[in-house]
């Protein structure tokens, strides 16, 4: 079954919307991703685990945008940057579009840590404005809590490193070029690795990439993303669908 709506016709999605209270919402970014992996691999991971979670739980895949908040990326070329009032604004058009036609429960897709700030406040004001449930995971970050005896490297998840040149393999294999991938240590030495601070990407790596990706296989992509799609249509029936 097609759960993306922008392939449904009319009259396809008003029959879906009285199946399902559920959609699922990609988030991500186009950015440089090293020289082994497109720019897009944010959002075109966050499409297909969204499309993947849809089946397992009856949901239907919203639109989205391709771009993020990449402001700290923006020096690299091929780096498309969205304001982060912007990217909050559009999404809340697409949330209450389906809360319109009927939707409660919203379940956001990101793959872009930059975007998470503000679709968090998103979803807050959602949640007490129309009542509708929210979720939303930073996949990236999220990943990090089932994934230790999966990767191998001292810093897998750095910017296409083990673990997100893993997940393009197994979800994306056509895009990856790993004749190009590259071990790219970063060039900054943090001294002060509890305080933020807004470093450019130019000052981090040459490369895009940061940590070690010719450690990546399919098979640990494939390990995490179907523990993490299980955990996540766990999530979205035992709670965000629990009324």
């Amino acid at each position: 079954m097609e759960n993306r709506v922008k392939y449904m016709s009319w009259t396809e999605f008003d029959e879906r919307r009285k199946e399902t209270d559920t959609v699922i919402i990609p988030s991500g970014a186009e950015e440089i991703y090293g020289p082994h992996l497109p720019l897009g691999s944010d959002i075109i991971v966050a499409e297909k685990i969204a499309m993947l979670v849809a089946e397992k739980v009856n949901a239907v895949v919203g639109p989205f945008l391709e771009v993020g908040q990449s402001n700290v990326l923006f020096g690299m070329p091929g780096t498309i940057y969205a304001k982060p009032e912007n990217l909050k604004a559009i999404y809340r058009d697409i949330c209450e579009s389906f809360i319109k036609w009927g939707f409660k429960n919203i379940f956001l897709v990101n793959t872009h840590l930059g975007n998470t700030f503000p679709l968090n406040e998103l979803l807050e004001d959602l949640q007490l404005e129309y009542g509708v449930k929210c979720g939303l995971i930073g996949w990236w970050q999220y990943i990090q809590s089932f994934t230790a005896d999966v990767y191998t490297t001292p810093h897998p998840h750095g910017h296409a490193s083990e673990a997100g040149t893993s997940v393009m393999m197994y979800l994306a294999p056509e895009y990856v070029k790993m004749e190009k991938a590259v071990k790219t240590e970063s060039k900054f030495k943090d001294e002060f690795p509890n305080i933020h601070k807004y470093i450019p990407f130019e000052d981090l790596s040459d490369t895009g990439t940061i940590g070690d990706p010719l450690a990546a296989t399919v098979e640990k992509g494939k390990i995490t993303v179907e523990r993490g799609v299980d955990e996540i249509s766990d999530f979205i029936r035992k709670y965000l669908c629990k009324r």
